[in-house]
């Protein structure tokens, strides 16, 4: 992209993540002006062609648009909400990791002091900002998004959820639990395929393919969701309930932690025990979406 033509950018934040927010405008060829508390984390930046503002209300007014991306949402509000900070006009996009209550209340304060607001979140690491593989969400008026759409594509995949600033911080948390719940089942196999001597680099792609077939299931299970029907087609829950204990007992038998199974073993029996046992495995949905009582 020319210089000349590329939207100038303001980055406020320059931790590992808002130095890569940064570096990628201006290799993408962004007129970029940068703020930070401590200025000196500026200085490969400023080396690279970017400006370093002396104030937030200068480096506000420099860019078409300006990446917010700093500690939490307490941090943006202290640092916009100063007396002599001019939102009128301004679009922000906060990049910063928060929920998303946090979220919406910030779009209903900026937009009360006349900015364009959206919110998103960052799905990869410093590294990977500028390429295909960093996907970028992105929440609130669709217009705004699409004014801003081409300028953002210079930190990768861009994604828009819709008009409710909330869904980049959800979609955030549900990827998480993506990660973290496969993350968790490929330890646990780990943990008991250690007891035989089989080391976790032998495993892994055995358990990357089970990965993949699991995740094929997907779109089936979702509509048996959004339909509220689970007939029970492969395996009814309390098939399902079996092969859970006995992985428990497996897991207890080689002295491997089974917290994990138990946890989920505990939810099966919950809803076999409302009546749900002959049903498909996403009639579990209904013991997600409610807290459990304390």
């Amino acid at each position: 992209m020319n210089k000349k033509t590329a939207a100038p950018v303001t980055v406020i934040g320059l931790g590992l993540m808002g130095q890569a927010l940064a570096g990628a405008f201006l290799k993408a060829g962004h007129p970029t002006t940068v703020w930070n508390r401590t200025a000196s984390k500026a200085g490969r930046l400023v080396a690279e062609g970017a400006r370093l503002a002396p104030t937030v209300g200068e480096a506000l007014k420099a860019g078409s648009l300006t990446v917010i991306c700093v500690t939490d949402y307490q941090a943006m509000h202290e640092l916009l909400g100063a007396g002599d900070i001019e939102l009128d006009g301004t679009t922000l996009i906060n990049l910063t990791s928060g929920d998303s209550a946090q979220a919406r209340e910030a779009a209903q304060w900026a937009e009360q002091r006349g900015a364009h607001y959206l919110d998103g979140a960052i799905m990869a690491i410093p590294p990977a900002i500028g390429t295909a593989e960093a996907v970028i969400l992105n929440s609130g008026p669709q217009p705004d998004f699409e004014a801003q759409e081409s300028t953002l594509e210079a930190l990768g995949t861009v994604t828009y959820l819709g008009a409710d600033h909330g869904l980049a911080s959800l979609y955030d948390v549900a990827g998480l639990a993506m990660m973290w719940s496969v993350l968790n089942a490929w330890l646990q196999g780990t943990a008991l395929l250690r007891t035989a001597g089989v080391d976790a680099a032998t495993y892994a792609p055995f358990a990357r393919q089970i990965a993949a077939g699991v995740a094929e299931w997907l779109p089936g299970y979702a509509e048996q969701i959004d339909s509220g029907s689970f007939p029970a087609e492969v395996s009814a829950l309390e098939t399902e309930a079996r092969a859970m204990a006995h992985l428990i007992e497996e897991s207890e038998t080689l002295g491997v932690n089974a917290e994990l199974p138990k946890l989920i073993k505990a939810m099966a029996d919950r809803s076999i025990a409302a009546g749900h046992g002959g049903e498909q495995y996403p009639v579990l949905i209904g013991e997600f979406v409610k807290p459990r009582d304390t």
